[in-house]
Protein backbone atom coordinates (compact mmCIF):
# COMPACT_ATOMS: atom_id res chain seq x y z
CA UNK A 1 0.00 0.00 0.00
CA UNK A 2 1.19 3.38 -1.23
CA UNK A 3 1.06 6.26 0.86
CA UNK A 4 -1.85 8.65 -0.74
CA UNK A 5 -3.92 5.24 0.31
CA UNK A 6 -2.93 5.36 3.60
CA UNK A 7 -3.97 8.28 3.56
CA UNK A 8 -7.52 7.68 2.25
CA UNK A 9 -8.04 4.75 4.38
CA UNK A 10 -6.63 7.47 7.16
CA UNK A 11 -9.55 9.38 6.00
CA UNK A 12 -11.80 6.86 6.77
CA UNK A 13 -10.68 5.95 10.43
CA UNK A 14 -11.39 9.20 11.27
CA UNK A 15 -15.04 9.27 10.79
CA UNK A 16 -15.98 7.22 14.14
CA UNK A 17 -13.74 9.29 15.69
CA UNK A 18 -15.34 13.02 14.48
CA UNK A 19 -18.97 11.64 15.55
CA UNK A 20 -17.45 10.21 19.15
CA UNK A 21 -15.94 13.62 19.63
CA UNK A 22 -18.68 15.62 18.48
CA UNK A 23 -22.00 13.69 20.15
CA UNK A 24 -20.19 13.55 23.45
CA UNK A 25 -21.24 17.01 24.67
CA UNK A 26 -19.29 16.67 28.11
CA UNK A 27 -16.28 14.98 27.11
CA UNK A 28 -12.72 17.17 27.31
CA UNK A 29 -9.18 16.43 27.29
CA UNK A 30 -6.70 18.34 29.78
CA UNK A 31 -3.21 19.17 28.49
CA UNK A 32 -1.52 21.30 31.10
CA UNK A 33 -3.55 24.90 31.42
CA UNK A 34 -5.03 24.32 28.41
CA UNK A 35 -8.67 22.30 28.55
CA UNK A 36 -10.14 20.84 24.78
CA UNK A 37 -13.62 20.47 24.75
CA UNK A 38 -15.27 18.78 22.37
CA UNK A 39 -15.90 20.94 19.29
CA UNK A 40 -12.37 22.16 19.33
CA UNK A 41 -11.21 18.34 19.10
CA UNK A 42 -14.33 17.34 16.81
CA UNK A 43 -13.42 20.29 14.61
CA UNK A 44 -9.20 19.64 14.57
CA UNK A 45 -10.28 15.89 13.59
CA UNK A 46 -12.52 17.31 10.84
CA UNK A 47 -9.61 19.51 9.19
CA UNK A 48 -7.24 16.87 9.55
CA UNK A 49 -9.18 14.33 8.18
CA UNK A 50 -9.92 17.51 4.93
CA UNK A 51 -6.27 18.13 4.87
CA UNK A 52 -5.36 14.45 3.72
CA UNK A 53 -7.95 14.56 1.63
CA UNK A 54 -6.25 17.60 -0.40
CA UNK A 55 -2.48 15.67 0.46
CA UNK A 56 -3.35 12.21 -0.98
CA UNK A 57 -4.37 13.72 -4.53
CA UNK A 58 -1.66 15.90 -4.57
CA UNK A 59 1.12 12.92 -3.75
CA UNK A 60 -0.71 10.44 -6.06
CA UNK A 61 0.02 13.02 -9.02
CA UNK A 62 3.36 13.85 -7.91
CA UNK A 63 4.61 10.38 -6.93
CA UNK A 64 2.69 8.98 -9.81
CA UNK A 65 1.06 6.49 -7.60
CA UNK A 66 -2.48 7.02 -8.57
CA UNK A 67 -4.42 3.47 -8.17
CA UNK A 68 -7.59 2.15 -8.89
CA UNK A 69 -8.05 1.36 -5.35
CA UNK A 70 -7.35 4.96 -4.67
CA UNK A 71 -9.62 6.46 -7.13
CA UNK A 72 -12.08 4.33 -6.38
CA UNK A 73 -12.16 5.12 -1.91
CA UNK A 74 -10.81 8.38 -2.48
CA UNK A 75 -14.80 9.96 -3.29
CA UNK A 76 -15.87 7.15 -0.65
CA UNK A 77 -13.87 8.82 2.06
CA UNK A 78 -14.66 11.94 1.24
CA UNK A 79 -18.88 11.41 1.18
CA UNK A 80 -18.39 9.08 4.73
CA UNK A 81 -16.77 12.17 6.33
CA UNK A 82 -18.64 14.95 5.21
CA UNK A 83 -22.38 12.74 5.54
CA UNK A 84 -20.55 11.82 9.00
CA UNK A 85 -20.09 15.78 9.97
CA UNK A 86 -23.15 16.94 8.87
CA UNK A 87 -25.30 14.03 10.75
CA UNK A 88 -23.35 14.47 14.05
CA UNK A 89 -24.65 18.28 13.71
CA UNK A 90 -28.05 17.26 13.20
CA UNK A 91 -27.80 15.08 16.42
CA UNK A 92 -26.38 17.89 18.17
CA UNK A 93 -29.38 19.96 17.34
CA UNK A 94 -27.00 22.41 15.32
CA UNK A 95 -28.32 22.14 11.61
CA UNK A 96 -31.93 21.77 10.40
CA UNK A 97 -31.85 17.92 9.36
CA UNK A 98 -33.28 19.00 5.60
CA UNK A 99 -30.04 20.83 4.85
CA UNK A 100 -28.19 17.58 5.48
CA UNK A 101 -30.34 15.48 3.54
CA UNK A 102 -30.49 17.66 0.74
CA UNK A 103 -26.40 17.96 0.87
CA UNK A 104 -26.06 14.59 1.22
CA UNK A 105 -28.85 13.21 -1.21
CA UNK A 106 -26.61 15.12 -3.56
CA UNK A 107 -23.40 13.56 -3.41
CA UNK A 108 -25.06 10.12 -3.86
CA UNK A 109 -26.99 11.51 -6.95
CA UNK A 110 -23.74 12.78 -8.03
CA UNK A 111 -22.06 9.47 -7.47
CA UNK A 112 -24.39 7.40 -9.24
CA UNK A 113 -23.76 9.76 -12.48
CA UNK A 114 -20.29 8.91 -11.87
CA UNK A 115 -21.13 5.12 -11.41
CA UNK A 116 -23.05 5.34 -15.11
CA UNK A 117 -20.83 7.32 -17.02
CA UNK A 118 -18.07 5.29 -16.09
CA UNK A 119 -19.65 2.30 -17.02
CA UNK A 120 -20.32 4.00 -20.55
CA UNK A 121 -16.58 5.09 -20.85
CA UNK A 122 -17.20 8.48 -19.60
CA UNK A 123 -15.14 10.35 -16.70
CA UNK A 124 -16.38 13.26 -14.76
CA UNK A 125 -14.15 15.18 -13.37
CA UNK A 126 -14.10 17.58 -10.72
CA UNK A 127 -15.79 20.94 -11.64
CA UNK A 128 -15.08 24.43 -10.73
CA UNK A 129 -18.14 24.90 -9.03
CA UNK A 130 -17.57 20.85 -7.84
CA UNK A 131 -14.38 22.26 -5.94
CA UNK A 132 -16.02 25.46 -4.41
CA UNK A 133 -18.91 23.68 -3.45
CA UNK A 134 -15.94 21.04 -1.41
CA UNK A 135 -13.89 24.43 -0.01
CA UNK A 136 -16.99 26.17 1.21
CA UNK A 137 -18.66 23.10 2.55
CA UNK A 138 -15.28 22.34 4.74
CA UNK A 139 -15.53 26.04 5.80
CA UNK A 140 -19.49 26.05 6.70
CA UNK A 141 -19.08 22.23 8.66
CA UNK A 142 -15.97 23.71 10.61
CA UNK A 143 -17.93 27.02 11.76
CA UNK A 144 -21.34 25.07 12.84
CA UNK A 145 -18.50 22.04 14.85
CA UNK A 146 -17.77 25.52 16.75
CA UNK A 147 -21.53 26.70 17.19
CA UNK A 148 -22.32 24.04 19.40
CA UNK A 149 -20.81 25.62 22.28
CA UNK A 150 -20.23 29.00 20.51
CA UNK A 151 -24.05 30.63 19.80
CA UNK A 152 -22.17 33.92 17.88
CA UNK A 153 -21.32 31.46 15.03
CA UNK A 154 -24.50 29.99 14.69
CA UNK A 155 -25.58 32.75 12.31
CA UNK A 156 -22.67 32.96 10.16
CA UNK A 157 -22.45 29.11 10.66
CA UNK A 158 -26.22 28.71 8.75
CA UNK A 159 -25.47 31.41 5.97
CA UNK A 160 -22.19 29.77 4.99
CA UNK A 161 -24.22 25.96 5.05
CA UNK A 162 -26.90 28.25 2.61
CA UNK A 163 -23.97 28.80 0.48
CA UNK A 164 -23.14 25.17 0.52
CA UNK A 165 -26.57 24.32 -0.59
CA UNK A 166 -26.68 26.38 -3.39
CA UNK A 167 -22.90 25.32 -4.94
CA UNK A 168 -24.33 21.57 -4.13
CA UNK A 169 -26.99 22.17 -6.07
CA UNK A 170 -25.61 24.19 -8.90
CA UNK A 171 -22.91 22.11 -9.58
CA UNK A 172 -25.41 18.85 -9.63
CA UNK A 173 -27.17 20.55 -12.23
CA UNK A 174 -23.85 21.13 -13.75
CA UNK A 175 -22.97 17.74 -13.66
CA UNK A 176 -26.66 16.16 -15.37
CA UNK A 177 -26.82 18.41 -17.66
CA UNK A 178 -23.33 18.22 -19.15
CA UNK A 179 -22.92 14.32 -19.16
CA UNK A 180 -26.27 12.73 -18.70
CA UNK A 181 -27.41 13.50 -22.31
CA UNK A 182 -24.04 11.57 -23.51
CA UNK A 183 -24.95 9.46 -20.86
CA UNK A 184 -28.53 8.72 -22.21
CA UNK A 185 -27.72 8.48 -26.14
CA UNK A 186 -24.57 6.16 -25.21
CA UNK A 187 -26.81 4.46 -23.17
CA UNK A 188 -29.76 3.83 -26.04
CA UNK A 189 -26.81 3.61 -28.66
CA UNK A 190 -26.27 0.52 -26.99
CA UNK A 191 -29.20 -0.79 -26.44
CA UNK A 192 -30.06 -0.26 -30.13
CA UNK A 193 -26.52 -2.31 -31.15
CA UNK A 194 -27.73 -5.37 -28.99
CA UNK A 195 -31.49 -5.36 -30.33
CA UNK A 196 -29.86 -5.58 -33.73
CA UNK A 197 -27.24 -7.94 -33.61
CA UNK A 198 -29.86 -9.60 -31.71
CA UNK A 199 -31.79 -9.64 -34.65
CA UNK A 200 -29.27 -10.87 -37.02
CA UNK A 201 -28.56 -13.68 -35.50
CA UNK A 202 -32.15 -14.64 -34.81
CA UNK A 203 -32.15 -13.89 -39.09
CA UNK A 204 -29.01 -16.36 -39.36
CA UNK A 205 -30.93 -19.00 -37.63
CA UNK A 206 -34.10 -18.44 -39.13
CA UNK A 207 -31.77 -18.97 -42.83
CA UNK A 208 -30.07 -22.16 -41.44
CA UNK A 209 -33.51 -23.46 -40.19
CA UNK A 210 -35.12 -23.18 -43.49
CA UNK A 211 -31.53 -24.52 -45.52
CA UNK A 212 -31.93 -27.63 -43.13
CA UNK A 213 -35.92 -27.96 -44.13
CA UNK A 214 -34.96 -27.53 -47.34
CA UNK A 215 -32.35 -29.93 -47.32
CA UNK A 216 -34.17 -32.79 -45.52
CA UNK A 217 -37.51 -31.80 -48.05
CA UNK A 218 -35.15 -32.59 -51.32
CA UNK A 219 -33.49 -35.64 -49.45
CA UNK A 220 -36.89 -37.34 -49.30
CA UNK A 221 -38.22 -35.91 -52.82
CA UNK A 222 -35.16 -38.00 -54.32
CA UNK A 223 -35.68 -41.24 -53.18
CA UNK A 224 -36.81 -44.03 -55.53
CA UNK A 225 -40.39 -45.69 -54.42
CA UNK A 226 -39.93 -49.28 -54.78
CA UNK A 227 -42.87 -51.40 -54.35
CA UNK A 228 -42.96 -54.20 -51.80
CA UNK A 229 -41.99 -57.97 -53.44
CA UNK A 230 -44.57 -60.70 -53.71
CA UNK A 231 -43.93 -63.58 -52.82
Amino acid sequence: MNVPNALTILRIFFVPLLVAALVQEEFYIKAGAWTITNEWLSLAIFLVAAGTDILDGYLARRWKQVTTIGTLLDPIADKLLVSAALISLVQVRALPAWMAILIIGREFAVSGLRSIAAAEGYTIKASDLGKTKMFSQVVAISCMLLSVRHPKLVRPGLFLMWAVVFFAIASAMSYFAKFWRKVDESIKGRRRRELLALERRRQRALVRQKRSSGSAAGGLAGTIWKPPEVN
